[in-house]
């Protein structure tokens, strides 16, 4: 998610929150907040070559996991990783399998196979930092793309076989985007059909 992280919603009253009050007040909240180790963050709304951006990785990902057992979620879904408490909203996931929820509760899945972010200048450097140190506690994860939104360049951290995450970059719209957890490949100029944003 295209995500500015702000001071903790003392708003609320107090500083400290437990998963459950976040969770009940999530429910009933017209913005969407992330929680780490009781602290509330807001999020902010995205950009216009963002949200195409976002639009145009469902919307292949979509298509092409039609029939298969891995499916992708949008924005809206939350995302929670239960040996370090966050809560977070991802722009893209995607889940094979059956979805696990926390509890069962049909609401913050726990089995991401591939995360995707899409990056804006606010956001860039805690994607790449925190919040990837954050998501690699995922026991399912096996990629995390990023996807930069001011120029063609992707970054795409994969585990290897000795359960190290290796990078691999493309920046031009003549690449091709493999995304190996789910066996396609996407081209990169479908990632950023109708933005323009120059190559690197």
């Amino acid at each position: 998610m295209d995500m500015e992280l702000r001071e903790p919603a003392i708003a609320y009253g107090k500083q400290k929150f437990s998963i459950e009050e976040y969770l009940a007040m999530e429910e009933t909240a017209v913005e969407k907040h992330e929680y780490y180790r009781g602290e509330i963050f807001a999020m902010s709304g995205a950009k216009v070559p963002h949200n195409r951006i976002a639009g145009n990785v469902y919307a292949i990902l979509h298509q092409r996991l039609k029939g298969s057992n891995c499916r992708p979620y949008h924005s809206d879904q939350r995302i929670h990783i239960e040996s370090n408490t966050l809560f977070t909203y991802p722009d893209i996931s995607v889940v094979c399998g059956e979805d696990i929820t926390l509890n069962n509760d049909n609401w913050n899945i726990l089995n991401p196979i591939v995360i995707f972010e899409i990056l804006s200048p606010s956001t860039k450097n805690y994607d790449r930092g925190e919040k990837f140190m954050l998501y690699r506690d995922i026991p399912t994860l096996r990629e995390y793309i990023l996807v930069d939104s001011e120029h063609v360049h992707i970054e795409a951290f994969r585990l290897n076989v000795t359960h190290r995450w290796e990078l691999e970059e493309y920046n031009s719209l003549e690449d091709q985007l493999p995304i190996k957890a789910i066996n396609e490949t996407i081209p990169v100029s479908e990632i950023y059909d109708g933005v323009k944003i120059p190559e690197l």
